[in-house]
């Protein structure tokens, strides 16, 4: 039996119309795998920026509200990257 794992995150208000969340994702090593990564998540409804860092693992993600973590955990596994569990 497997436990399930959530997704590392920070969520912090940005504005009262934005949130700023962090995500963990692991894999990345470059400059394609932040780019592969920022644009599937850039294609979720709400989001307005993203900025992936591969040598940290952390994407931050501004969206104008809290986003469903099972459409941002789809979008990293579309670009061949996986969302990391909590320490």
């Amino acid at each position: 039996m497997t436990a399930e794992t959530q997704p590392e995150t920070t969520d912090r208000t940005t504005s009262p119309d934005q949130v700023t969340t962090v995500y963990r994702v692991t894999g990345m090593t470059c400059g394609h795998c932040e780019g592969a990564v920022a644009g599937e998540i850039s294609g979720i409804a709400g989001v307005t920026s993203v900025q992936a860092v591969a040598a940290t693992g952390e994407v931050t993600v501004v969206s104008k509200a809290p986003l469903d973590e099972t459409a941002v955990r789809a979008a990293v596994d579309e670009a061949g990257y996986e969302l990391a569990a909590s320490a």
